[in-house]
């Protein structure tokens, strides 16, 4: 069924309908079929002529994690300051993030290199029952270390756009918690855990808490 929904909802973007087209995307999307690049773009483009920047922002977002790059960050950036959105702008984080997602895997190579290298000498040296002084064991014991953080870290880390034109962000994941500021609809997060129905979120550098159905994830 949602394959049929597509094949129509091409045709009617194609002959200009796009408000029925989206609604037949988001039927199929529902359904669990997964969204193509293409029509991930034909969602963001029929948002932006209906002049909802949120969803326009959300697609953007979603093809973006597929395919970093420059043009769609700073695309999304230009877009969020003419509309006083937050969490967009390309910043050292967001550029080390676009690195990491287009190069991360040939830097990753890189350092697998020389820890495999260390690895196999000091295993070589266990098996001829030589010395390994307790130095080198603890440099590649931290070497590996930094270098899992270095494959984990931005893979954990989830963002997300707010959908609702109020958004209370809490100091504690609870209804009686304090609310601290109130935000408005599109601005992106970042994700760092969540608790029963509040996501943990870094917003202007600090933590709070905000209702899981209060966000998009990306």
């Amino acid at each position: 069924m949602s394959t049929d929904s597509i094949r129509r909802a091409d045709s009617l973007f194609a002959s200009g309908d796009q408000l029925n087209a989206v609604r037949l995307y988001e039927t199929a999307l529902a359904e669990g079929h997964t969204a193509t690049d293409p029509m991930l773009l034909k969602l963001a483009s029929a948002y932006e002529q209906q002049n909802d920047v949120p969803r326009q922002l959300y697609y953007l977002d979603v093809y973006f994690e597929r395919h970093p790059d420059d043009a769609v960050l700073r695309r999304m950036n230009d877009i969020a300051r003419a509309n006083n959105l937050s969490g967009y702008e390309t910043d050292d984080l967001n550029y080390f993030y676009l690195f990491y997602r287009k190069y991360g895997i040939y830097f990753l190579l890189f350092l697998l290199i020389p820890a495999g290298y260390v690895f196999s000498v000091l295993m070589l040296k266990r098996l001829r029952k030589e010395d390994v002084p307790q130095r080198q064991k603890w440099i590649v014991f931290v070497y590996l270390l930094l270098l899992l953080v270095f494959t984990n870290l931005p893979e954990g880390v989830e963002s997300g756009i707010t959908s609702q034109d109020r958004v209370l962000l809490r100091t504690d994941p609870s209804a009686a918690a304090p609310v601290v500021e109130v935000i408005g609809r599109g601005h992106k997060v970042n994700i760092l855990g969540a608790k029963d129905i509040y996501l943990r979120v870094l917003w202007h550098n600090e933590l709070y808490f905000i209702r899981r159905d209060n966000v998009w994830i990306i």
